[in-house]
């Protein structure tokens, strides 16, 4: 029973960085390589909140630590951002961030690009065209 018990602690110790690292850079990787703007939406949205949940929890810590299952409160959260069947992440960033930012900086701001190839203007300044050689 003591090694089932050891088994099941250590699978817990990392759902953690599975569900809350591993999986969202394999994913975010996958979504810059795809042609589909939506991905891209997800996993931005999802990394801005990580982010917050991080820095918050960073403040909170002291408070959080005397909350026994703030972890697996924490991991459910993050699960529910993370799995595409639910779409999280972009679900509270169109619901909550995206709406205060519009009310604080406007929608002209904040407009959404129609033009299929924006996906790929980013991708395009990083990476060499033909013929160019970098210089070190």
């Amino acid at each position: 029973m003591n090694r089932l018990w050891t088994l099941f602690t250590f699978l817990h110790s990392m759902a953690g960085p599975g569900v809350m690292l591993l999986y969202p850079l394999y994913a975010s990787v996958v979504a810059i390589e795809s042609t589909s703007k939506l991905d891209d939406e997800q996993w931005l949205a999802y990394w801005i909140l990580y982010s917050f949940l991080t820095l918050a929890e960073m403040v909170l810590l002291p408070a959080l630590e005397w909350i026994p299952i703030w972890y697996d409160l924490k991991l459910a959260f993050v699960a529910w951002l993370v799995l595409p069947q639910f779409r999280g992440a972009a679900f509270i960033y169109e619901k909550f961030v995206r709406e205060k930012l519009i009310k604080k900086y406007g929608p002209s701001h904040l407009q959404r690009s129609s033009n299929a190839k924006g996906k790929n203007k980013f991708v395009d300044s990083v990476t060499n065209n033909k013929g160019e050689q970098e210089a070190y």
